[in-house]
């Protein structure tokens, strides 16, 4: 039975084991923990902001993350979204129910722009954020205060005020 709770430090090595995997081995991505110590302080670094971060798990097993981490008064960027592999997909629908909980997160925290970035690579990451209505727009355009990371090469943005 799936269950999405609200995670903090104590997860982080379970956060940070599931990620990397993702990241690495299923997609290549040249990424190491080293260009992500957020994860080594999840508290200080999502919730100390007003953001938050999320696990996804079945029969107590982390199978998915989502984390907002709030950089404006009105705005935040979407990190840490990932499922592994096994539980992606309609049958689960964990990446839906996620992002979900962050959109109804946002609209219960006054967030009404929320933004993201990933990696040209993950085709199907970014299909499902198109489906969810978000909108691909140039780097250019993302707030000063946006929160890049390095290996970032596509982002989005969902206006949560229509």
């Amino acid at each position: 039975m799936l269950e999405i709770r609200q995670i903090g430090n104590p997860y982080s090595e379970a956060v940070i084991h599931l990620i990397l995997n993702i990241q690495q081995k299923e997609f290549n991505v040249p990424i190491t923990i080293d260009d992500q110590p957020d994860l080594l302080h999840i508290d200080e670094f999502y919730f100390a902001t007003g953001g938050n971060f999320w696990g996804a798990f079945i029969n107590n097993e982390l199978v998915g993350t989502i984390a907002l981490v709030k950089f404006d008064e009105k705005a935040a960027a979407i990190r840490k979204m990932f499922v592994k592999k096994e539980f992606r997909g309609s049958e689960y629908s964990i990446a839906q129910k996620l992002l979900e909980i962050l959109i109804t997160y946002c609209r219960e925290n006054g967030i009404d722009e929320v933004y993201l970035g990933t990696v040209s690579i993950l085709q199907a990451a970014l299909r499902f954020y198109e489906k969810n209505h978000f909108k691909i727009i140039e780097k250019e355009n993302l707030p000063a205060k946006f929160p890049l990371m390095n290996a970032d090469n596509v982002f989005c943005f969902l206006n949560l005020k229509s």
